[in-house]
């Protein structure tokens, strides 16, 4: 068998101080980055939905309805991508609101079908 060389333990001295007093890093209390990832999302304008993988999926879609459609310009993926993410954010915003009406923080897949029914998108012709 092979020896596997041993490395020496750190000394005291070269630990830093919260290692040395056995501290850990620094935890904030549950919901404390949420709150702050929201208000940073919120500041910000740009898209939230990576531009590569939706515009794979807008191609898969397109070619289940139409074969004959086969190329679309960067404005339309664009204006598409923006509108998907606006239609989303409002169904987000309209379930919680549904959770929040049922005593609950927590969004359920019954707050979103509600929002759908309620609104009246997404339902089948």
């Amino acid at each position: 068998m092979a020896r596997i060389k041993q490395k020496p333990r750190p000394s005291p001295s070269t630990r830093t101080p919260n290692e040395a007093q056995g501290k850990n890093k620094r935890r904030f209390k549950p919901g404390t980055v949420a709150l702050r990832e929201i208000r940073k999302f919120q500041k910000t304008v740009n898209l939230l939905i990576p531009c590569a993988p939706f515009v794979r999926c807008v191609r898969q879609i397109t070619n289940q309805f139409s074969t004959q459609v086969t190329r679309w310009t960067a404005e339309a993926l664009q204006a598409l991508q923006e509108a998907a993410e606006d239609y989303l954010v409002r169904m987000f915003e309209c379930g919680m609101l549904c959770a929040l009406h049922a005593r609950r923080v927590t969004l359920m897949k019954k707050d979103i079908e509600l929002t759908r029914r309620l609104t009246g998108i997404g339902r089948p012709l």
